[in-house]
């Protein structure tokens, strides 16, 4: 093989592996959290009501983040934990869609994502307009923090009216009971 071809095969290879761990995206899960989560891959209270657990723990430890004196780059921790929080939120609405899709009634389990959309849109809301917060602090987590609160607008909504819907096909029977009930995996 010739200089020029090796070099060439080396950039090539160089920018690929480049690429991969430019690709790779940080999991917002702990192993713990993501076994939690596949022990209760097909029911969908415990499920959903996990997520819930998992982006409401993310906020409260972004609340200590910001409220402790001692902690060291707290705009770079507030953003992880901002991006941390729309990852799981995203990833809750993914399941309710594929729960949806099923037909599995899960109007418990959104009734208290309903209640949690109000208590996340007030704590972001908060950090948004907390004004000890240095400008160029808050520049460094401003989009992911409005990102997470145009999805938190919007879903909440979109929770609200998927109750309703729930309820009415619940009144016609047209909902499949929680597939954890029935103890197994649907077909």
């Amino acid at each position: 093989m010739t200089t020029l071809r090796r070099s060439g095969l080396t950039v090539v290879l160089l920018f690929s592996a480049i690429g991969a761990v430019g690709q790779r995206r940080h999991d917002p899960l702990t192993q713990a959290e993501i076994d939690q989560i596949r022990d209760a891959s097909w029911e969908p209270v415990q499920r959903l009501t996990l997520y819930l657990q998992f982006t409401r723990a993310r906020l409260v430890k972004l609340e200590q983040i910001r409220s402790d004196p001692k902690a060291k780059d707290r705009p770079r921790q507030t953003h992880d934990l901002l991006d941390d929080f729309q990852q799981l939120y995203d990833e809750l609405n993914d399941n309710i869609d594929t729960y949806v899709d099923r037909k599995d009634d899960i109007r418990k389990p959104m009734k208290l994502i309903i209640d949690a959309d109000v208590e996340f849109q007030a704590k972001l809301r908060a950090l948004k307009e907390a004004a000890d917060v240095p400008p160029q602090e808050a520049s460094m987590y401003e989009f992911v923090l409005s990102s997470a609160l145009e999805t938190l607008d919007t879903a909440a909504e979109d929770h609200r009216k998927l109750l309703a819907d729930q309820e009415d096909l619940a009144k016609r029977k047209k909902l499949n009971a929680s597939s954890g009930a029935k103890g197994g995996k649907p077909e």
